[in-house]
């Protein structure tokens, strides 16, 4: 991986696959060729961030768009109306930069799903093909304020294609208006023709298993041993400034490393510059900037920024720095760390609860899937910073437990075995 990587690079339809990622390519483009002519069916991707869901649609959509725009009339995609949507304008910008250096590629051929409804309800149009990248973050109720007026918008977009193909990850829902669960999806799939594939290979965190065992442990409440030394760079901090000096470091070498953390500071977005604090450390807040041409996580600027779930969620960084807002607490008695969604910032994720019947379960849920995210961004390694005391504390026990641990093991590596300073 070199310094000059980016998402744009790891999402282009000319990155080079593994053989399974090539086989399911193809298998997109055949279900495509088979149904475009049907009244209804659809395809689900499910997989947790970072098994190349993105990239495999994003190259399966250009393949599309090679046959929907070639010369060969014989070929049962020419001349079919497609498009990607995906309800992420940080997402929509990277897509749109990478159309812009393929020629089989529009701008126009990505939107917003409420654009794309609004857009085909008025003009009475049915198009052929419609993927849809981060179909989680779909709405589920109406939200007039950004113009979607219809109940959801996974079954306005049903009703406007033939073939819908969609990545499926329950656990990257993060707002109430947006609320997805297996269980909702395969309701709003009753009787249409329906085909799902699971894809488990990770392909970001490049790490043993034990860190996604690690990370989904901790998302659940549970604080398990420590990942064992390896060649990705886990590590637990006492000081968040330390941290992020390290984070400037890793940067320098690699590029694409931030400072990111869960929405437990202030932020309003009224022009000011907001920032988080920890101890000895104070950065602001990632700025809103939607004209800029490049996504945050690849603005240079973005380096003396703290990003959050909304900035950060489908791209890759190198490095990470997480800071573990005053949201989360642990509890001695029980070994359990603690979700307190009254100190959640993000109090629009939940705002209108809808179909909700157990509101602070889903409060709890919400949190917890935007710390998924943002722990499951970093390729090379990632490291870890507690604002509560008392979970800052046993994380740091944690932490010494593998240090002794690894000072009994021979051959270890200094980079490997890691240090929190």
């Amino acid at each position: 991986m070199t310094h000059q990587d980016s998402s744009t690079s790891r999402l282009s339809p000319f990155c080079t696959l593994t053989d399974k990622q090539e086989k399911l390519v193809e298998d997109i483009v055949a279900f495509c060729e088979q149904h475009c002519h049907d009244r209804q069916a659809v395809l689900v991707l499910e997989g947790d961030a970072g098994t190349g869901k993105s990239l495999v649609l994003n190259t399966a959509f250009f393949r599309i768009q090679m046959e929907s725009r070639g010369r060969d009339a014989s070929l049962s995609l020419h001349g079919t109306s497609n498009m990607l949507l995906v309800n992420h304008p940080e997402m929509i910008k990277l897509y749109r930069n990478i159309a812009a250096d393929v020629p089989a590629l529009r701008k126009k051929d990505y939107e917003r799903p409420t654009s794309f409804i609004n857009t085909q309800n008025k003009s009475g149009i049915r198009s052929d093909i419609v993927f849809i990248d981060e179909a989680h973050l779909l709405l589920t109720r109406s939200d007039p304020y950004n113009h979607f007026r219809q109940n959801n918008q996974l079954e306005e977009i049903l009703k406007l294609a033939r073939v819908v193909v969609l990545v499926f990850d329950p656990r990257q829902t993060l707002k109430f208006k947006g609320y997805w669960d297996d269980t909702q999806l395969q309701k709003l799939l009753t009787g249409i023709p329906t085909r799902t594939i699971s894809l488990t290979e990770q392909f970001r965190v490049q790490a043993n298993p034990d860190v996604m065992r690690w990370i989904r442990g901790l998302c659940d409440g549970r604080l398990l041993s420590l990942p064992a030394p390896q060649a990705f760079d886990f590590r637990i901090y006492d000081d968040a400034s330390v941290m992020y000096a390290n984070i400037r470091k890793r940067d320098a070498q690699y590029g694409q490393s931030r400072i990111l953390a869960t929405y437990d500071f202030p932020y309003t977005l009224n022009g000011e510059d907001h920032f988080v604090e920890a101890g000895s450390f104070r950065l602001r807040w990632d700025r809103n900037q939607p004209s800029h041409r490049l996504p945050w996580a690849e603005r240079p600027d973005s380096l003396d920024e703290v990003g959050s779930v909304y900035t950060v969620q489908g791209f890759d960084l190198n490095y990470a720095g997480i800071i573990l807002g005053p949201s989360m607490t642990y509890d001695a008695a029980t070994d359990r760390v603690l979700f307190h969604p009254d100190r959640y910032e993000d109090t629009a994720a939940f705002s209108g609860r809808g179909h909700i019947t157990d509101k602070e379960e889903a409060r709890c849920h919400v949190m917890a899937n935007a710390l998924f995210v943002i722990l499951t961004r970093a390729r090379r390694g990632l490291y870890v910073y507690a604002t509560d005391p008392a979970l800052r504390h046993r994380l740091s026990q944690l932490w010494t437990e593998r240090t002794r641990h690894t000072s009994n093991m021979q051959n270890i590596p200094a980079d490997i075995a890691g240090k929190s300073t």
